[in-house]
């Protein structure tokens, strides 16, 4: 498990996997995206990862089949039969067989982009592997938490008699891959985090490279310029996934034509640093969150963000929305909400744009916004059917719309999205010199650009309330609006710089290109900053990410793994109450397994008051310190209690610990060290 041997063998294992998975939903893709030139070939795999995990959550969520190795397998054997007879129904010219020979080629490319991408992101994270720190011990519980689980909604390890209260769909989709794979999830935790960098790197060159592939095929310039479409997808998926905003030249200006000492997350974090903590706010972007590896719910989702935007673009060049079209953008719809709910409108609204501009075309305009309203509630319907069982447990962590009180300066939001400024006010100013009507790719660039701007417009504006509405009042929603709006300028960034480079006057273009020029050098400094701050490649350690455990708690790591092997099911242990981003709440994060209490703030955030986590924060404390036995075992048997965990952290946190009264109340059934497990008779 430790050494280059078996990570090389757990690496070339899960490829492979992928690659069976992807090629399995090669003829469902090729049928959706028979007008791309590349016939959509990325998108297979994230299509497979998309209704292989719904139709496991589905079956699940209706308590009709468990959640286990057979019926994981089982369903991907359904989707192949469903996958062959759609082979044998569609036209002969879109059979699997003859597209794979067309573009075996581009197919290869791909295919090698994403294993280079996936094996580069893997050694990244080889030189430090560690599940601790941030958000991962949320994400490496809910994944634990569902691996035990038989059906869904999954146990909250983090309270006990509670289910998860959180968008926990992406985090599905790793446990069903752990599940196929059949490793343990401290390795696979790191390889869906490759996966996820090598899906999103061959996504983002799809997407760009077809935008522009329909610009240039709309111009009848696409012969001779086949050359653009390459080089335009490299760099549109570049900007996507390492491109960072211009914060370094802000730091480089301020710090003396220097770089030292600089801190990448400053970058995302850059209103707070003139205006303290009345405006804490969060600009986030793709990098930033493959460096700090946390498994959130935007990062699980944006594979999935990818594959709709994909769909988008092959609807308008359609020019209608096929029933085969509605449902599986419904489908998406539903599945980004379960993974990351802000996604939902965001993508919701995107969709209605399109729809508009293709009524538009073919309507009176008078009939336009109503049928243009009428699909679009239609969509927003079915895609909540889709995802029904998971309203019917789910109970907002948002409350209300609210005013903001701080606007940030123009000054700033300069610094944040100089590059998109840059591209978009060049491109006003050929639009408006050019009187010839809109191909459809350029319908789509416009329709992008004007939502990407409208989504960081809104922060300015209005803020969505939850429990960080003193000190961080806009965070959240500048965080999951503004990182959409990165994603979006980025998929548009390859045909913005080609088609503007190409149509400005000479002058014009010199100055374009020079300003663009400098703005990319700094864009990609940061990467290099980001990474290098994080990991040092004479560093590796392997993929297995709880190697920290075993150098910072080496009994704790002993008895967590006696856990992993023996405890079946999800009984419930008691372990120390601690606050979010520390290393409390170890045990029921690293099994799987509930405890009374965990990070008592998250609990909070997602349960929407301070009730119960002030409750138990107290009951927990009973249970390790009170004298008064009768008590104790009330609380354990409320709780139906199995184990009872003395560890290091028992220890720091209960100062007063009463291992006397523990021994009483049950037998030890692990020790090591000064750690123990005690079984509750």
């Amino acid at each position: 498990m430790f050494n280059m041997n078996y990570d090389l063998f757990y690496l070339f294992s899960w490829w492979f996997l992928v690659f069976v998975l992807g090629t399995t939903f090669l003829p469902l893709t090729f049928f959706f995206f028979k007008k791309f030139f590349d016939s959509g070939y990325i998108f297979a795999k994230i299509l497979s990862f998309l209704l292989i995990t719904w139709s496991v959550w589905l079956l699940g969520s209706l308590k009709i089949l468990p959640f286990n190795q057979n019926t994981v397998l089982g369903i991907v054997f359904f989707w192949l039969i469903v996958n062959l007879i759609i082979n044998r129904l569609v036209k002969p010219q879109f059979q699997f067989k003859k597209i794979i020979l067309a573009n075996k080629r581009i197919f290869l490319i791909e295919e090698l982009l994403f294993l280079l991408a996936f094996l580069i992101w893997a050694f990244v994270r080889s030189c430090q592997p560690d599940i601790q720190g941030l958000e991962k011990f949320m994400d490496y519980g809910f994944i634990n938490s569902i691996l035990k689980s038989q059906f869904f909604p999954p146990t909250d390890m983090w309270l006990a008699g509670q289910t998860i209260n959180y968008y926990y769909f992406g985090h599905l989709v790793a446990a069903v891959l752990t599940k196929i794979a059949n490793f343990d999830s401290s390795i696979t935790y790191n390889l869906i985090l490759a996966t996820i960098f090598g899906l999103n790197i061959v996504a983002g060159f799809s997407i760009g490279a077809n935008l522009i592939f329909f610009w240039l095929k709309e111009k009848k310039d696409l012969a001779a310029n086949f050359k653009l479409v390459l080089i335009g997808g490299f760099l549109t998926t570049l900007l996507l996934n390492i491109g960072g905003n211009l914060h370094p030249f802000y730091w480089f200006l301020g710090h003396k034509f220097s770089f030292a000492q600089y801190w990448y997350p400053d970058a995302t974090r850059f209103i707070v640093e003139k205006f303290g903590a009345a405006d804490n706010t969060i600009h986030e972007f793709p990098i930033y969150s493959y460096v700090v590896a946390d498994l959130h719910g935007h990062l699980l989702n944006l594979p999935f963000v990818l594959l709709f935007i994909g769909f988008l673009l092959k609807t308008i060049k359609d020019k209608i929305l096929k029933i085969a079209d509605f449902l599986i953008l419904s489908l998406i719809l539903a599945v980004m909400y379960m993974s990351n709910a802000w996604d939902l409108p965001i993508y919701l609204l995107f969709t209605g744009l399109v729809v508009l501009y293709i009524y538009w075309i073919k309507n009176k305009p008078d009939k336009t916004f109503l049928k243009s309203f009428l699909t679009g509630l239609a969509i927003l319907a079915l895609s909540l059917i889709f995802s029904l069982p998971f309203h019917l447990d789910f109970k907002p962590i948002a409350s209300s719309l609210s005013l903001v009180d701080f606007h940030t300066p123009l000054w700033m939001l300069l610094v944040l999205w100089g590059l998109p400024l840059l591209n978009t006010a060049f491109l006003i100013s050929i639009v408006k010199n050019n009187k010839r009507k809109l191909k459809d790719s350029e319908a789509f660039l416009i329709i992008s650009l004007f939502l990407a701007w409208f989504l960081i417009l809104i922060p300015e504006i209005f803020y969505v309330k939850d429990i960080y509405i003193h000190s961080y009042q806009r965070a959240n929603t500048m965080f999951k609006l503004t990182y959409q709006s990165f994603v979006i300028f980025s998929l548009t960034s390859g045909l913005l710089i080609i088609k503007v480079s190409r149509e400005l006057k000479k002058k014009l273009k010199v100055i374009y290109l020079l300003m663009l020029g400098f703005c990319l050098f700094f864009v990609f400094v940061y990467p290099y900053f980001t990474i290098h701050s994080q990991y040092s490649w004479r560093n590796y350690q392997g993929l297995y990410g709880l190697n920290y455990l075993k150098d910072n708690y080496l009994d704790d790591y002993q008895a967590i793994l006696w856990l992993k092997q023996n405890v079946s099911g999800q009984p419930v242990i008691v372990e120390a109450v601690g606050e979010s981003y520390t290393d409390f709440a170890r045990v029921s994060a690293n099994t799987g397994l509930p405890t009374i209490l965990g990070w008592r703030v998250h609990e909070w955030l997602w349960r929407g008051s301070f009730d119960q986590p002030g409750t138990k924060t107290e009951e927990v404390k009973t249970i390790y310190e009170s004298d008064n036995l009768a008590q104790t075992k009330d609380l354990l048997n409320r709780y139906q209690v199995q184990f009872i965990f003395v560890g290091t952290l028992e220890k720091e946190q209960y100062q007063e610990l009463n291992e006397e009264k523990i021994i009483g109340l049950g037998r030890v059934v692990f020790s090591s060290g000064q750690t123990k497990i005690y079984r509750i008779d």
